[in-house]
């Protein structure tokens, strides 16, 4: 499995490929203020306990913090990830 977190903007999406065509993806929205509002997080039920999410979340804060944005949190599973990954305090402003 790859291991590269990509921004898909016209799917407006993060992605990590996993086997085969199946990917884990964090959605998202841009706001007035240029931030990255995350909304969804959905990894494959069959790939469940084995870090996905984990490593999606890791790709998507290192991703936005590379391109200069901040993040706003509206999505359960990115602020959960925050509470325990307070490294990114530098770019989450919601």
């Amino acid at each position: 499995m790859p291991d590269d977190v990509i921004e898909n903007p016209a799917e407006h999406r993060f992605e990590l490929a996993l086997d085969g065509e199946d990917i884990a993806a964090a959605y998202y929205r841009i706001d007035e203020n240029g931030d990255v509002v995350l909304t969804h997080t959905e990894v494959p039920y069959a790939y469940s306990g084995r870090g996905i999410g984990t490593r999606l979340a890791t790709g998507v804060f290192d991703l936005i913090r590379a391109s200069g944005r901040k993040a706003v949190l509206r999505c359960s599973f990115m602020a959960k990830f925050y509470t325990t990954h307070r490294e990114y305090d530098d770019i989450v402003v919601g």
